[in-house]
């Protein structure tokens, strides 16, 4: 990650060839193809694809989310993108950036792990496609999946900072914006592309394999695009016991009351949960992907729309020793979950998701007035999330949802430039069965937001606001609120050399409380929870200050941010203490809180000559968060840090990696501490057509000691332990 970094910052404070650092036609790093396809006489192609390009304070050309082009109101930036995003590459999002500074997963399973930003999750975290949201119920629980396959992303992109909440409220605690070519983001320079992936796994037996096709329609300016992808893995390798300590302990005693008792059955299930070892049962996973998409480009314009499939399926680990109370027969024991291994009368939870979504892009070239260019982007989503005990259905979600933004782009004007936009979002939420824990609801959310930027020297001044106004019904239970929202933030950057710029933002931003965390009040089996809202919650309020500092200082570069935010009525999920239906009772609280967290990366080279390359990486992340009862918000990472050496040829990159993470103490009420942990990865990187990287085989060994790890902000970290030693092979091609 560092590293390539470092590499291409040499350049910077040069003249910057941009067809030596051109984004491929798969997004990867191509020395050899243009930034932009050789032109068609008829046809001259966009020389800006639906995204701006800039060349960042770290070197690499940024391809950033719409409209916000190079405002430095982002604190940092960091684009997952070729060979990284190969090494990284998961089943869910969260996974498949838990690397990056600042960034963790919540890990809830193999099959469900969202990004977590700064320590926040859920509704303060916005996962975009393409510019507008997943449009999933990904925001409604740990345990539903983001309906995003990796396998088949050109790029993913972190976004931090307030300029963020251009895309919402919700992006607190910023976005992650996955871009695919769905729609096709440009004219290819061949006629037809393909792009190839396939790999797999020791640690879950995982394969995989995706695919992707462009083809040009002859010279009328219309491009196709299909894609497609298949994973399947089985359950979860881990080293040593399933259970935390804690937990084992826990069961153990419970095992040896119950022979007191003489309940010996009961007893021997407490005593097999305990000694659980070496896997996590029910937690295989299967997931495919199509999506097919066609664009028009004409000059500086084009028009794209596409349709696609998300399935997937996937088991949900059921915490050991926690009472059933679902398909049993009335005076019978509660038995508890042994995944794979149950005994009658046992039921495994599974989910099975499937989505169906269209999407519309569209950039109008305006001409030399006031505004360059209109940009469009609508997105539909038809979502069914299904949760099975056993072969039997429990409940069932269903989202149908709209997201749509327009915005207008300014011609730059001097010292000004900036744009203006609204945006349209509404959703329709239904659950049912007997544990359809949120009634059903709509949400309507309407919002306008501009961003503007001033300055032609080493100062810059940026602003930006935002106005929503959402509303929010339950009909079964008669309640209706009504939330209008006011965000705005403001930033100041000094360029102090040509390499180096330092500045500040302060923000405050408003977000209405989601349906959710108004309107739950019910079991929900996944989870093992008893979640309980409030529909008389108050809108959340932030006010944020943010310090950063990047690029590069005597041949390394780096990355540094220091935030704090102050809460208003801060909505947060707690564990009570009490049990309700045989399950431990959460319920959404608010009250005031307080972030505050610093996040830095730094490389550089130890050795250079004209043929390899030797360079090392590190980096760090801490977030401390506590409310105001002085008590500490669940959930919140620990201290994390990180340093990797790497060695690059002309044709091989080796590089070794220890990523630490301290234990966590801080921690609410009725929240276990984690202990720490020690991973040691190493990874070997072969190009074999010399002169291109089209083609990348890779081999990775992580965990190599096979260490027992916990991620802290995981609901389930007490039975579901991180995976142990695991070997992965992955093929990439782009031709």
């Amino acid at each position: 990650m560092l590293y390539r970094i470092a590499s291409s910052l040499r350049l910077v404070g040069s003249t910057i060839s941009l067809a030596a650092l051109a984004v491929g036609s798969q997004g990867y790093a191509q020395s050899a193809e243009p930034a932009v396809p050789a032109q068609d006489a008829e046809n001259p192609p966009l020389t800006d694809d639906l995204h701006d390009r800039r060349i960042n304070y770290q070197g690499q050309i940024v391809v950033s989310a719409q409209g916000i082009r190079d405002l430095d109101l982002l604190a940092g930036t960091d684009v997952v993108e070729g060979e990284e995003l190969q090494r990284n590459l998961a089943g869910q999002i969260g996974d498949v950036l838990d690397s990056q500074p600042g960034v963790s997963a919540s890990g809830f399973a193999p099959g469900a792990s969202r990004p977590i930003l700064r320590g926040f999750s859920g509704e303060r975290v916005k996962v975009l496609i393409d510019g507008i949201g997943a449009i999933d119920a990904s925001n409604t629980s740990d345990d539903h999946a983001v309906s995003i396959d990796p396998l088949t992303a050109e790029r993913i992109e972190v976004l931090r900072g307030p300029a963020v909440l251009l895309f919402g409220s919700q992006a607190i605690g910023g976005a992650v914006n996955v871009i695919d070519k769905r729609i096709p983001l440009r004219l290819p320079s061949e006629s037809v592309h393909f792009d190839f992936l396939a790999g797999g796994d020791t640690a879950a037996d995982q394969r995989e394999i995706g695919g992707s096709v462009d083809m040009r329609l002859g010279n009328s300016g219309f491009v196709f695009h299909a894609d497609g992808s298949w994973r399947e893995t089985d359950d979860l390798e881990v080293p040593g016991y399933t259970v935390a300590p804690a937990l084992r302990a826990d069961l153990l005693a419970d095992a040896a009351e119950e022979t007191e008792e003489g309940n010996l059955e009961e007893a021997e299930e407490l005593r097999e949960a305990a000694d659980q070892r070496g896997f996590v049962p029910n937690t295989g996973t299967e997931t495919w992907t199509a999506n097919a998409g066609l664009a028009f480009f004409r000059n500086d314009s084009s028009l794209g729309f596409s349709f696609g499939v998300y399935d997937t399926q996937y088991g949900v680990p059921g915490r050991p020793g926690a009472g059933h109370h679902h398909g049993e027969e009335e005076g019978e024991e509660h038995d508890e979950d042994h995944g794979a291994e149950e005994e009658e009368g046992e039921e495994a939870v599974s989910i099975g998701l499937r989505q169906y979504r269209a999407d519309l892009r569209g950039d109008i070239y305006l001409g030399e007035g006031l505004f360059e260019r209109l940009r469009l982007r609508a997105g539909y989503s038809d979502y069914t999330h299904t949760e099975f005990e056993g072969d039997e259905i429990g409940t069932v979600f269903d989202v149908q949802g709209i997201e749509a933004r327009a915005e207008l782009i300014q011609n730059d004007s001097g010292p000004w430039r900036g744009s203006i936009g609204m945006q349209y979002y509404f959703r329709d939420f239904e659950a049912i069965g007997a544990e359809a824990f949120v009634a059903p609801n709509r949400t309507d959310q309407f919002a306008v937001f501009a961003l503007q930027e001033y300055g032609t020297g080493p100062l810059q001044l940026e602003g930006s606001l935002r106005y929503e106004n959402t509303h929010t019904e339950a009909n079964t239970l008669g309640i209706t609120r009504d939330f209008d929202t006011f965000s705005g933030a403001v930033g100041l950057s000094y360029e102090a050399t040509p390499a180096i710029r330092t500045g500040i933002n302060l923000s405050r931003v408003a977000r209405a409380p989601a349906a959710e965390e108004l309107f739950s009040n019910g079991p929900h089996i996944a989870t093992q929870a008893f979640e309980i809202g409030d529909p008389n919650l108050k809108q959340e309020k932030a006010w944020g200050a943010e310090l950063f500092a990047r690029g590069s200082l005597a041949g390394a570069t780096f990355s540094l941010a220091a935030y704090r935010t102050w809460f208003d009525d801060f909505i947060y999920l707690s564990q009570t203490g009490a049990e309700e239906d045989d399950l431990p009772v959460f319920v959404f609280l608010q009250q005031d809180a307080t972030y505050s967290g610093i996040e830095g990366e730094v490389a550089f080279d130890l050795l250079e000559t004209d043929n390899f390359t030797l360079g090392t990486e590190l980096l760090g992340e801490y977030v401390h968060a506590k409310l105001d009862d002085d008590t500490f918000v669940p959930r919140i990472p620990p201290l994390h840090l990180a340093a990797a050496l790497k060695a690059s040829t002309g044709d091989f990159d080796v590089r070794g990696e220890v990523e630490w993470y301290d234990e966590q103490n801080d921690i609410a009420p009725f929240e276990t501490a984690t202990d720490g942990y020690t991973f040691v990865n190493a990874s070997i990187a072969w190009r074999p057509l010399r002169g291109t990287n089209s083609v990348t085989l890779l081999l990775k060994a992580d965990n190599i000691f096979d260490v027992s790890g916990r991620r802290h902000t995981s609901f389930t970290k007490d039975f579901v332990p991180l995976a142990g030693r695991n070997f992965s092979a992955s093929l990439r091609a782009s031709f």
